[in-house]
């Protein structure tokens, strides 16, 4: 698979609001890479943690609760857009991501990622929706980036 030949040095994960998906992505990410490959997120607007992300990322022992949303101009602002390759999850943030990147050499995929900040229902309902897109998350990212995880053997 080409696209994952050559493994990228610092990955930005983007969605709307920086409040669910990306920051999922991200965590799991540095989960899989630790500090080999620098990972952020951003969004396109800025929202607010959402707490159903934080609970299904501690069940499975990441915690998420210190993150703060984030827009692309802030990111932008406070450290550039030093990525190389960029996963938007999110339609609005894929068109962003693209109008941000046009003079610039870094590659931009679209996984689209389902909202499920719109699912109804009882809290377990709700929980299990969030759950769903961290596990198709996981799924994705192993898919895209997996390689050996042996070092110079």
């Amino acid at each position: 698979m080409p696209a994952s030949a050559t493994r990228p040095q610092a990955v930005l994960f983007a969605c709307g609001l920086n409040s669910v998906r990306s920051p999922i992505a991200a965590a799991l990410f540095a989960q899989m890479f630790g500090g080999a490959i620098y990972v952020g997120s951003a969004g396109v607007r800025q929202g607010e943690l959402d707490p159903f992300a934080v609970a299904v990322m501690a069940e499975i022992g990441l915690d998420i609760s210190r993150h703060k949303p984030i827009t692309f101009e802030e990111l932008e602002d406070l450290e550039g857009l030093n990525f190389d390759l960029i996963i938007t999850l999110a339609p609005e943030a894929h068109h962003r991501a693209l109008e941000l990147t046009r003079t610039s050499a870094v590659d931009v995929e679209y996984w689209p990622t389902t909202d499920p900040t719109g699912v109804e229902g009882s809290r377990e309902q709700r929980l299990d929706a969030y759950r769903e897109v961290r596990d198709q998350l996981l799924a994705r990212l192993r898919q895209r980036f997996s390689t050996p995880r042996a070092g110079n053997e």
